[in-house]
């Protein structure tokens, strides 16, 4: 089990790091009830690496089952790899900082209710986030864990996916409206510099599914 979740653990880490969902989750600490929706937020998101990750951990252990050869998890991961590798070429050709997207300025005001539909449409239909996730799914389900290992494994990956999205809200519930003035000043960075750290996150956690994808070949 350790070995699988070693595996998992830098796809999940490709999740955390990117600024996509972390800088709504600080946006919302801004907002009239800040961490009601930034929990809430932090629910969605939760909920949409939770489900693409258990279904394709449930579907891999199906095939598992069925599957004479091995080699079909490889194949996967190695194709999810180079996918990621394309979607992180076409990022850094994206290339200077577009400031913030018309979507989270209206979130100023954002409810609990709508924190949390955001959250669950972030994780749950982004294709950076779906590709990482299925790829750490595929993972989990073909080392035929058991069921209780198995969903250890996915809820590991899941919490350490979402830690960068739970620690404005922590901080926020340590150290008050104090932490504001350096979670703004982290928010205008990760604005500025958005397309440079997704792609750098993209191209390191595609070099690693490709290169794990070729040596289980």
């Amino acid at each position: 089990m350790d070995t699988v979740i070693g595996e998992v653990v830098p796809l999940a880490l490709g999740i955390a790091l990117s600024p996509v969902p972390v800088v709504p989750a600080i946006f919302l600490l801004f907002t009239p009830r800040p961490r009601a929706a930034a929990g809430m937020f932090l629910a969605g998101w939760v909920a949409g690496i939770l489900l693409v990750a258990s279904a394709l951990a449930a579907l891999a252990v199906f095939v598992e089952a069925r599957e004479e050869t091995p080699t079909w998890a490889s194949w996967a991961r190695a194709g999810l790899g180079a996918v990621l590798l394309l979607a992180a070429a076409r990022q850094w050709r994206s290339g200077a900082a577009k400031g913030t997207p018309g979507w989270m300025r209206t979130l100023t005001d954002a409810t609990p209710a709508k924190a949390l539909r955001l959250g669950a449409l972030v994780s749950g239909v982004n294709p950076k986030v779906v590709l990482l996730s299925a790829a750490a799914g595929l993972t989990i389900g073909a080392a035929e864990l058991g069921s209780a290992r198995t969903v250890v494994a996915v809820a590991v990956f899941t919490a350490v996916a979402a830690t960068t999205v739970a620690l404005p809200l922590l901080l926020h519930l340590v150290a008050g409206e104090r932490v504001l003035t350096p979670l703004g000043r982290a928010r205008s960075w990760l604005e500025l510099h958005n397309s440079a750290v997704t792609a750098v996150v993209l191209a390191v956690i595609g070099v690693l599914l490709v290169l794990d994808g070729v040596s289980g070949l």
